[in-house]
């Protein structure tokens, strides 16, 4: 294999070599480092390298599998985290000017949980301002590395932008309206936002804590599965973590057949984009080739969640910054600066009305999930293509853009996004399953079966080391 070849393979690929010798740990945490050095200073993924404890980390993992001790798939796996994610003694800024010296005095669980798997940390990754829309002007915001001149996402842009050009094998990104999902659209990702709860948030930086999600990002489905196996599961240290078991989400052969997926025809297909359109269908027929059944269903309305979730996250948003905002406002960046200024602005009313329309849809997708086992919807209503690198969207289209994203962050549904296709231009166009609360498993597989019948996951962006 070549370097290049090493830094697109697969968990399974990188972990059987690992294993049996044929590669070492700290050879191919070398050959990630050097290609972030090739890449990185135009790309902007990385906040922080951490090339030399990378190393070290690197060696340890060595001398326990020469040992004959292994950790599981990812001992040795070189990945990077979202600089959201505390880690000890690390610079972790979460995308903000004001946190520029903060060092944690201990690791996110989700830290841990990786270092425990025997993981190797390359660094920590850039993204927008306390995990809003816009980098702070201080900050050099991640590049699309398909295309320097379109969006990258947000606000999970650098974890994107390292996992799409094999600077890392996979990584962590968080999702408050679409943060995962929407820059594993514009680069050609797999992404999953798991249950509310399903892994902890101890340790993050919080930007609206009710709909905050921590997930994974990777190249494949698989890959995508075997983090969250790692990083899910109950933590005494965030109340809120679900006690449910974690399954084995990679295991076996993916099947679907019998597997009843939910279409809105009128929501999924009619009221998007032609190519989002072709997209869904083609995804649709792909999956009853693979023995699923395609279900005609009326989706809940995602409409008034869509339009509220501005104010409802600039009110929780208000709160986790109100020990230094406005007291350093200076200090912010002017969108976020002014998205705080929002915040207080929410009248109890409106947040009263909005969690009735929250707790409705959940309840209503709660019974519609009696009928089927997954529901088939598009990220964007677009492709994305017309989007610039800091996208102009006028506030009266906000709701129209977070439309297929924000409605599960309010109902903590599980998501699993997955490419499926190409825009006129060459830009990504991707699609999404939502599944019931806990059943990632289901996501996963579902994924993984799509994934060995098409090949939309396997393109790279044309960057070269």
């Amino acid at each position: 294999m070549t370097n290049e070849e090493l830094c697109y393979a697969d968990i399974a690929e990188l972990s059987r070599r690992l294993q049996s010798g044929e590669l070492s740990p700290v050879e191919l945490t070398q050959v990630f480092l050097d290609r972030i050095a090739a890449l990185d200073p135009t790309l902007h993924a990385y906040a922080t390298v951490l090339a030399d404890e990378a190393l070290d980390d690197a060696r340890r993992a060595e001398a326990e599998l020469v040992s004959g001790s292994s950790r599981g798939p990812l001992h040795g796996m070189p990945v990077g985290v979202k600089d959201l994610c505390f880690t000890k003694g690390i610079r972790t800024m979460g995308g903000m000017w004001i946190n520029r010296d903060f060092l944690p005095d201990y690791d996110a669980t989700a830290v841990v949980r990786l270092r425990d798997a025997g993981a190797v940390l390359l660094g920590k990754l850039q993204l927008t301002e306390g995990a809003w829309t816009t980098n702070h002007p201080q900050f050099p915001t991640a590049v699309n590395p398909w295309n320097a001149n379109r969006w990258a996402g947000a606000s999970s842009n650098g974890s994107a932008v390292a996992t799409a050009t094999g600077m890392c094998t996979a990584s962590l990104g968080s999702d408050t309206g679409g943060s995962i999902r929407l820059p594993c659209a514009m680069n050609n990702l797999t992404g999953i936002k798991p249950t509310w709860g399903r892994v902890s948030v101890h340790g993050v930086f919080g930007l609206a804590p009710s709909m905050d999600h921590l997930g994974t990002m990777a190249r494949t489905a698989a890959d995508a599965g075997q983090v969250l196996q790692v990083i899910a599961g109950r933590d005494s240290n965030d109340p809120m973590s679900r006690r449910d078991p974690v399954s084995q989400y990679v295991s076996g052969e993916p099947s679907v057949r019998g597997m009843r997926i939910g279409l809105d025809v009128d929501v999924a297909v009619n009221a998007v984009a032609p190519e989002v359109a072709s997209v869904v269908d083609g995804v649709a027929r792909t999956m009853e080739g693979l023995g699923a059944e395609v279900c005609r269903v009326q989706m809940p309305s995602l409409e008034s969640l869509a339009a509220g979730f501005g104010n409802y996250c600039s009110a929780e948003a208000a709160v986790v910054h109100e020990a230094t905002f406005p007291a350093r406002a200076a200090e912010y960046g002017p969108i976020l600066r002014e998205f705080l200024e929002q915040g207080p602005t929410v009248t109890g009313m409106e947040m009263a009305r909005l969690e009735r329309e929250r707790l409705t849809f959940a309840g209503e997708l709660a019974a519609l999930f009696e009928e089927v086992d997954l529901l088939l919807l598009p990220v964007l209503a677009t492709s994305g293509s017309e989007l610039a690198p800091v996208p102009d969207v006028p506030p009266d289209e906000v709701p129209n853009f977070v439309r297929f994203t924000a409605p599960f962050n309010f109902s903590g549904n599980p998501t699993i996004t997955l490419p499926g296709g190409r825009g006129h231009d060459g830009a990504s166009i991707a699609f999404q399953f939502v599944a019931p609360k806990m059943c990632e498993l289901r996501l996963v597989v579902a994924g993984r079966a799509y994934q060995r019948k098409t090949d939309w996951h396997l393109a790279r962006p044309p960057v070269r080391a």
